[in-house]
């Protein structure tokens, strides 16, 4: 997903289309086991959750959580966010909708690998601005270490990351890294992970399975 829109904008929409073709009912079954079975202990009921680079808002539309914003340069997340789901169209890096210290939960799934290193640091900040004093920063990002065979599979991939970096990035905008997991969930979502909510949730309950199977990284950072 590209930081900054315009033209982009449609790019995407084409790009992503023909990715998900026919996939969007699994990724859904996926992320409301993934948020009922581990994302939700992160957020609290009446919580704002900003989903950055929400493309399908598979999360957004699954999380619990008393206000949710999906925000994206891609219009048609307008029609993949679900009803109470609020939409912003606009780069991750420059949130001029969303005030200072409004959101308690901001959520980035599989997009800095879409943008470079410049703009990673920037939308981290951007992040910072928006969250509230002890508000979490979540990350969920495939790992270069543990991916790098197949990082390269997906023609917008332009920059390589990994939990190490992240840290790094993190300190850099501000933000407290209280957790890292350097292995957590399969690199994609056409993986080993299957879409039943039983054996996801028994994946996410068994941690020797990350071990064998994460290609993905999950960090969670504070606003002090």
């Amino acid at each position: 997903m590209a930081a900054d829109g315009s033209a982009d904008g449609e790019q995407l929409r084409r790009l992503y289309a023909e990715r998900f073709a026919g996939d969007r009912d699994r990724r859904a079954a996926l992320w409301r086991a993934l948020c009922a079975g581990f994302f939700d202990r992160y957020v609290r009921p009446d919580d704002t959750v900003l989903d950055l680079a929400a493309g399908g808002c598979e999360f957004i539309n699954a999380v619990s959580a008393g206000t949710r914003i999906a925000v994206d340069v891609n219009p048609a997340v307008r029609e993949a966010a679900a009803d109470g789901v609020t939409t912003i169209v606009a780069s991750a890096d420059r949130l001029t909708g969303v005030p200072d210290a409004s959101v308690d939960v901001v959520f980035a799934s599989n997009f800095f690998e879409h943008v470079d290193r410049e703009t990673i640091l920037a939308v981290m900040t951007e992040g910072r601005r928006v969250l509230r004093p002890g508000g979490r920063f979540l990350v969920l990002q495939p790992n270069i270490r543990f991916c790098a065979r197949d990082y390269w599979m997906f023609f917008d991939h332009v920059t390589p990351i990994d939990d190490r970096a992240l840290v790094e990035a993190f300190r850099l905008a501000g933000l407290e890294v209280t957790t890292v997991v350097p292995r957590f969930l399969p690199y994609t979502t056409k993986g080993r992970l299957p879409p039943s909510p039983l054996l996801v949730r028994a994946y996410l309950a068994f941690p020797p399975a990350w071990r064998l199977l994460g290609k993905q990284s999950f960090l969670v950072a504070e606003r002090p």
